[in-house]
């Protein structure tokens, strides 16, 4: 997952499809901080609004469309380090080998992954990260927060994007303004990707639960490979209120 810092993690998560429902349902289990999460999310909303949607239109208005794809590949493969390793991490080695030939191809032959020949080339690239291991390996995901600044999150997933951050090398330049420079435009071009999801959000009974319910079951998916058991419903024949109306 491409994560420069653990504070634009959560930000990519607020626009993952899910369900919505009502402000006044009953209280969800696994949000035990709810009043504080909404509050969280109404300064994140507004912050949003103000600064980080209105850049992420400049952006995507002034940047033609091949200069937008090239910043997306180029973001995505500095992620790649932070993806071998969890593949490794969670016994994964045919994955690693993978994505391990798409980041020398494409830092390569891409030119510093500006390009994606290895996509071309039959290497698809995975999607792994700190907070998937530690699931992998049976931690649980904790409480929902949404973190000030941050966005949505879990008590396991916060900690494994702290973690994320060691592994991409954008941590390691040493120039302050070349190093926050690129977790500007990481998260701008990010967010100016997301831009067309704003309407689907927008329809949404209830935002703040929309973006949580969306969260969780993407993370379930991510951590799970995929493999979420589908709904279970009552085996039982439904009983015909009537048994005699079909007589008549």
């Amino acid at each position: 997952m491409t994560r420069p810092a653990a504070a634009f993690v959560a930000l990519l998560s607020l626009f993952l499809g899910g369900c919505a429902t009502a402000p006044d349902a009953k209280k969800d289990p696994r949000d035990p901080f709810e009043g504080f999460n909404r509050a969280s999310y109404k300064f994140n909303d507004a912050l949003d609004r103000a600064l980080l949607k209105p850049a992420a239109k400049g952006y995507k208005a002034v940047t033609p469309d091949f200069v937008e794809t090239g910043v997306t590949n180029f973001f995505s493969n500095l992620a790649q380090p932070t993806v071998i390793l969890n593949d490794l991490l969670q016994g994964k080695f045919k994955d690693s080998l993978n994505d391990t030939g798409r980041f020398l191809v494409n830092t390569t032959v891409g030119i510093g992954g500006l390009f994606d020949p290895a996509s071309a080339a039959g290497l698809d690239r995975n999607d792994e990260d700190f907070g998937q291991t530690l699931g992998k390996w049976g931690t649980p995901a904790g409480p929902y927060l949404m973190v000030p600044f941050f966005g949505p999150a879990t008590v396991r997933d916060g900690f494994g994007a702290g973690v994320d951050v060691f592994t991409n090398p954008v941590h390691y330049v040493e120039r302050d303004a070349i190093r926050y420079g690129l977790q500007g435009m990481d998260l701008i071009d990010a967010r100016a990707r997301r831009l067309p999801l704003d309407d689907t959000l927008n329809q949404a009974f209830d935002k703040y639960t929309f973006i949580r319910n969306a969260y969780l079951q993407q993370r379930e998916y991510a951590v799970k490979d995929g493999n979420v058991p589908a709904p279970t419903f009552d085996d039982e024949p439904l009983e015909d209120p009537d048994p005699d109306a079909d007589k008549r």
